[in-house]
C-alpha cells in the first residue's frame, strides 16, 4: 500500500521531507479537522442550494415539455445522485486539504474552478432558456464541457495526493460527461 493511504501519521512522515528543518509538522487538532470537513461540506451544500434555486421554478416550466434525451432519468434521481456526489466531492478536497502536500494548493484552486463552474452551470441551462432559449443551452454546453475538463483535472490532481481523495471524484466526472450528453441533446432538440 502506498504511503499516501495510510492516514495523518502516514502524511506528517511525507510532510516532513519538504521542511529545510527535518522537523515534522504538527498534527492539526482534530476541532479543526472537523471544521474544515464541516466548511468543505458546507460550501458543496451552498452550491447545491443555489443552483436548486434557479432549476425549482424551471424543472416544471419549460424543462417539463422539453425534448429530453430519451436515455435522460426521472426527475426525482438527480436531487438524492447530487447530493451524494456534492458530498463525496467535499470529502475529496478535505482529504487533500489535510494531506499537507506542497501541491494541495493547486489542486484545491482547481477545486474552486470546478466549484464554480458547477454553480454556474445550473442558472445558464434551467434559468436562461426562457429568455434567450436554445441558445442557453448551447453556453451552458460549454459551461459543462469546461465543467467536465475541470473535474478530470481535479481529480488528476487529488489522486497523486491521495488516491481516494482522487477515486472519489470519478462518479462526479462521470455524472458531470453524463449531464453533458442530456445537455447536447437539449441543445440540439429544443
Amino acid at each position: 500500500m502506498e504511503s499516501r493511504d495510510r492516514g495523518p501519521a502516514a502524511e506528517a512522515g511525507r510532510g516532513a521531507s519538504s521542511r529545510s528543518d527535518g522537523a515534522q509538522p504538527k498534527p492539526r487538532p482534530t476541532a479543526v479537522e472537523l471544521a474544515a470537513l464541516l466548511l468543505f461540506l458546507a460550501a458543496s451544500a451552498l452550491v447545491a442550494w443555489l443552483g436548486s434555486q434557479a432549476t425549482i421554478s424551471n424543472v416544471t416550466g419549460w424543462y417539463a415539455a422539453a425534448n429530453k434525451a430519451p436515455w435522460s432519468p426521472p426527475n426525482w434521481v438527480f436531487g438524492p445522485v447530487w447530493t451524494v456526489l456534492y458530498t463525496a466531492m467535499a470529502v475529496a478536497a478535505w482529504l487533500v486539504w489535510r494531506s499537507r502536500s506542497p501541491n494541495r494548493r493547486a489542486a484545491l484552486t482547481v477545486y474552486s474552478v470546478q466549484l464554480a463552474l458547477n454553480l454556474a452551470w445550473t442558472p445558464v441551462f434551467f434559468g436562461l432558456f426562457p429568455v434567450w432559449g436554445s441558445a442557453a443551452l448551447w453556453l451552458a454546453l460549454g459551461v459543462i464541457i469546461a465543467l467536465a475538463l475541470a473535474v478530470a483535472t481535479a481529480v488528476l490532481l487529488f489522486g497523486p495526493i491521495r488516491r481516494t481523495a482522487g477515486l472519489l471524484m470519478l462518479p462526479y466526472l462521470s455524472w458531470v460527461i453524463f449531464a453533458a450528453s442530456l445537455n447536447l441533446w437539449a441543445a440540439a432538440n429544443n
